[in-house]
């Protein structure tokens, strides 16, 4: 993520702490010559975002699982959207990007007074603004700490305890994605090691990639036959959200510039070109590996494209995100398809439900670490960087440079995880893991809904209180009278004996 602005942003905030001019309120710089176009953007690349989680992963979770955890898997992605950006505007902004309190982390206040909203955004630990409110800024900051959250629940579905997930969130937005967020972001010391993240594949991709890995090992598998018969209840819906993922990622990397740059339309461009290359090799490893071609690992195989080029998207030339494109088709997929499946303690200790750890964390070391070779100096320039680009442009310390922050964000948030959920676990006295009975009836359960009605309406079971989806007759004491649920249910219908001795329905 853009961390040093373009030269247009910079020049208009030579002095932030200067007193403001009337009107208090920041408006665009008229020597600028873009002015208010990228407020524009970047608002419109934060609602891409936005509808990344909501409702892109939120239908693409409720089609890929089994029909008895739609509404579970779902919720969960709902439910992180929303928490995050309560917890994002009273202290996880300011912890991320604002001024340094520890090295890897800033000083945790709020951001709701009108005054504070409306004034010019500005990275108090790196000295440089942007051409629009700070509102906007923590808006589009926020879509991108609550994706993160988002894409780790797909290591914990069909059978993380809702309300572990309930106190899980809000703990580890506070003590694990902030820290990665000013280290590579906000100005601490992996910023000025000359760490390169354009936009989240440490920050976003590695942290919840092993968030998920490490979080599934302590909740526990699913129930055995949940494993065996993992079928998903809509391929159409997943590719609904599928969709929405992808073009949603135009937001995600495009709008790092933080300005409607150049660099911002390299971004785009290289996100798609990737992304293609990727889904097209994974779906070749398909057909040479299981002899048909996969839609859900096409699916896959885009993920791991749009997670790989994500550290590098503005940085790397037109071939770089091929390269990138190559190698988060094929290791992903091994890893995924090869490797998990032979180790049997991996396999018999981490139900990482959707593979997380293969397409995100795997995926976003890939890109972190072809970052460090194929990223060019001119777009390190474009972006506002000073690194003289990676291997490729001579600057072969890159590598280690992208390695040391890799290694950083995998044992920071493995550690923090853990911890997490042991606290959860054994000093709040919260099961992680749902009970026997949940794991068996799934969303009738846990929330008392269907994902699918089919019939005439859903009535209520006034024995278990779980809404069945079909209907319930009741005795009814007249006709006409409302029964159970608000539907009015007629008679039981009597069967008589017709003239030959046939039935007949009266």
């Amino acid at each position: 993520m853009s961390s040093t602005d373009n030269s247009t942003a910079a020049s208009a905030t030579a002095d932030a702490s200067a007193p403001t001019s009337s009107p208090p309120w920041w408006t665009p710089d008229p020597s600028s010559g873009v002015g208010s176009g990228d407020n524009a953007w970047q608002l419109t690349a934060a609602s891409l975002v936005a509808l990344q989680s909501v409702p892109g992963l939120v239908v693409l979770y409720a089609g890929i699982m089994k029909k008895k955890w739609a509404i579970n898997s779902a919720f969960m992605a709902f439910y992180a959207f929303a928490a995050v950006l309560i917890c994002w505007v009273l202290w996880g902004y300011e912890a991320s990007f604002g001024e340094e309190m520890l090295p890897f982390v800033g000083k945790p206040d709020n951001v709701l007074g009108i005054d504070t909203m409306l004034r010019q955004s500005f990275l108090p630990s790196i000295g440089v603004g942007q051409q629009f409110p700070l509102a906007t800024m923590v808006y589009f900051q926020f879509v991108f700490a609550a994706i993160t959250l988002v894409i780790m629940a797909g290591g914990f579905l069909g059978r993380m305890n809702f309300y572990a997930w309930m106190i899980f969130v809000p703990l580890w937005l506070t003590l694990s994605y902030t820290v990665g967020a000013y280290s590579l972001w906000g100005g601490g010391f992996l910023f000025k090691l000359g760490v390169i993240d354009y936009s989240g594949g440490y920050v976003i991709h590695l942290s919840s990639g092993t968030a998920g890995f490490v979080g599934c090992y302590w909740i526990g598998p699913r129930l055995a036959k949940d494993r065996e018969d993992a079928r998903p209840n809509n391929i159409l819906t997943v590719l609904i959200g599928a969709g929405i993922l992808w073009i949603g990622w135009n937001g995600f990397n495009g709008g790092d510039p933080y300005a409607a740059s150049a660099d911002a339309g390299v971004a785009v461009l290289n996100t798609n070109l990737c992304t293609a290359v990727s889904l097209l090799v994974w779906t070749v490893c398909d057909m040479i590996y299981f002899k048909k071609p996969s839609v859900i690992g096409a699916v896959q195989g885009m993920i791991t494209g749009l997670v790989a080029i994500t550290p590098a998207a503005g940085v790397v030339a037109g071939w770089g995100a091929i390269l990138l494109g190559l190698g988060s088709g094929a290791i992903p997929w091994f890893t995924m398809n090869v490797v998990a499946k032979k180790i049997k303690f991996i396999e018999r200790h981490f139900d990482d439900t959707l593979g997380v750890v293969h397409t995100h964390m795997i995926a976003g070391f890939i890109g972190g670490f072809g970052t460090g070779l194929w990223a060019t100096a001119e777009g390190c320039a474009a972006f506002g960087l000073t690194n003289p680009g990676g291997a490729v442009a001579g600057n072969g310390i890159q590598v280690g440079y992208q390695m040391a922050g890799a290694m950083f964000i995998i044992g920071w948030n493995a550690v923090w995880t853990s911890l997490i959920m042991l606290f959860i676990k054994y000093v709040l006295r919260i099961p992680l893991r749902m009970s026997e009975e949940q794991l068996l009836l799934g969303d009738d359960a846990v929330h008392g809904e269907a994902a699918y009605v089919f019939g005439p309406c859903e009535m209520h079971d006034p024995e278990s209180g779980y809404i069945q989806g079909e209907m319930v007759h009741t005795t009814t004491t007249n006709d006409g009278e409302l029964g159970i649920g608000g539907m009015t249910a007629p008679p039981p219908m009597k069967e008589e004996a017709g003239k030959n001795g046939e039935s007949s329905i009266a």
